[in-house]
């Protein structure tokens, strides 16, 4: 691919919003506008965080830049849509990983459809399949940045030796009244 500059590009960008125009489809040529606006609004920010994350302050330890770029979620997809993302696609699946708030292990990935096997290694609470389901929602959102090709998510099922069995916790069984009062209350 070769490189373009910004003149040529913003040219290019120029003629075609021109050529919408001559057609005199006025929803058309808005939509076109929008698009370039919020192409130039998405590239803008991650040009910006890219800006950011490189201005390391004095009292942090050195590391690669390049750390940096491909943690942060902006960054890495737009780096993605690009195919300029420099890991393998199992490094962004476990960075994508890495970065949900449950506990999670890979069961197995089909390249053929994209869809990733999770499973939970810890508890998550009740065990309640809305409790799967929000482990499979964050799975999906980290994804959907650094791995796209990840096209769906399916969570194995937990072991039930994982999940702590539902505890009620009630006032219990109603006591014995004597007299006008509760036995428990009695002297």
């Amino acid at each position: 691919m070769s490189a373009v500059t910004a003149e040529e590009a913003g040219r290019q960008v120029e003629e075609v919003l021109d050529r919408l125009a001559a057609t005199e489809d006025a929803e058309a040529c808005a939509a076109a506008e929008e698009l370039v606006r919020v192409l130039m609004e998405f590239y803008g920010a991650a040009l910006g965080r890219a800006v950011e994350l490189l201005q390391r302050p004095a009292d942090q330890p050195p590391g690669t830049p390049l750390e940096g770029l491909l943690g942060d979620e902006l960054v890495a997809s737009l780096l993605n849509l690009h195919g300029l993302h420099p890991e393998d696609l199992p490094a962004r699946i476990a960075r994508a990983l890495d970065g949900i708030p449950h506990p999670v292990e890979q069961a197995g990935f089909d390249a053929a459809t994209g869809v990733l096997r999770l499973r939970v290694t810890a508890s998550t609470g009740c065990g309640c399949p809305s409790t799967q389901e929000s482990v499979r929602l964050a799975a999906v959102d980290a994804l959907a940045c650094f791995a796209p090709e990840v096209t769906g998510v399916d969570m194995e099922g937990a072991a039930a030796s994982r999940e702590p069995a539902l505890l009620q916790i009630g006032s219990g069984p109603p006591r014995a009244v004597s007299g006008g009062r509760s036995s428990a209350t009695a002297s």
